[in-house]
């Protein structure tokens, strides 16, 4: 069983609008409405390419009640805790002729102590069916910065996979305590690493220095792909770089959700790491051709399969 862990959940409202212009009056073409949040779609994703899952989190008030009734339409197991504040709603506008998007996301309902301890021991019973739990997200208001860090220190104790999604401090704290798997997109692992990016060379070297700041294995995704550090046999890592040809998108909203998705999910199933990664970057490419976070066509993951490319990287592909 797979787990994701949503402590800020959401029903996330996308819109296409051609032209968009900040301060004009516009009418969107189309438009699409589901429960959200970057855990809840990759249990979305995992759940279109048949793998076990359950979404766990937050989930309060007529929102959370809409979060919970959607993910059960879709046929996806939840088991959230039930809090008194109003689950959080978010915006995003894509203009299909600029391939622009803009989002509006709310903070989050503010979380209590005690709904803080029951969230801790609902996960730690369910993990003791599990086998990997995925951290995806923004923490909500109450909310302690090291939440993930403290909680990927007792799954590692009892043998889980932890994979983290995150930004900002939750991240910084969260690979301190040596997660399995690291997975930001560029500009949170600049912040992770202090550093701005300016070439590949410079997200090669990213990739290694998250490692070194604890995580087993790290993965920075890019628009085309991703550039990762995997563990060797003999404890160190290798580098490589995954790409796939970029295709005129619908909407990037969730790509990276799927991607993470798609990597665990041949993670799960036992496949070779740069074989899980070939997968999570189709994944990510597939859902950019489709409105809603999480969404993907697994027929349409299997045609791109064939145009992702992986390339060893030679500058320091061995490192400690």
């Amino acid at each position: 069983m797979i787990i994701t862990v949503t402590l800020n959940a959401a029903i996330d409202r996308t819109l296409l609008v051609p032209n968009f212009q900040p301060g004009r009056r516009h009418r969107t073409v189309e438009s699409t409405t589901m429960a959200g949040g970057k855990g809840v779609n990759v249990a979305r994703t995992l759940k279109k390419l048949g793998q076990p899952v359950i979404a766990t989190g937050f989930a309060g008030g007529s929102t959370g009640t809409r979060i919970v009734e959607q993910l059960t339409e879709e046929s996806i197991l939840t088991d959230f805790v039930r809090i008194r504040a109003e689950s959080r709603t978010n915006l995003s506008v894509v203009d299909p002729t600029t391939g622009e998007q803009t989002e509006i996301n709310e903070r989050g309902a503010q979380i209590t102590s005690r709904e803080m301890e029951l969230f801790h021991d609902k996960l730690m019973y369910l993990a003791r069916g599990a086998e990997v739990v995925v951290f995806a997200g923004s923490l909500p208001p109450g909310v302690e910065a090291d939440a993930y860090a403290e909680m990927i220190r007792e799954l590692r104790k009892q043998g889980l996979t932890t994979v983290v999604d995150t930004d900002g401090e939750p991240l910084r704290l969260a690979v301190r305590a040596e997660p399995t798997v690291v997975s930001p997109n560029v500009l949170e692992a600049e912040e992770l690493v202090g550093h701005e990016f300016n070439d590949d060379e410079d997200r090669t070297i990213a990739v290694r220095e998250m490692v070194d700041l604890g995580a087993q294995e790290a993965i920075m995704t890019v628009d085309d792909g991703c550039f990762a550090a995997l563990p060797t046999v003999d404890g160190g890592h290798r580098l490589v770089r995954v790409r796939v040809a970029m295709r005129e998108p619908v909407a990037t909203v969730g790509s990276g959700d799927a991607f993470l998705a798609g990597y665990v999910a041949a993670r799960y199933s036992g496949e070779p790491l740069e074989e899980c990664l070939r997968f999570g970057v189709a994944c990510g490419a597939e859902s950019t051709q489709r409105l809603g976070a999480g969404v993907v066509d697994p027929r349409g993951v299997d045609r791109l399969l064939g145009e992702v490319s992986v390339e060893a990287l030679s500058s320091g592909a061995e490192v400690g």
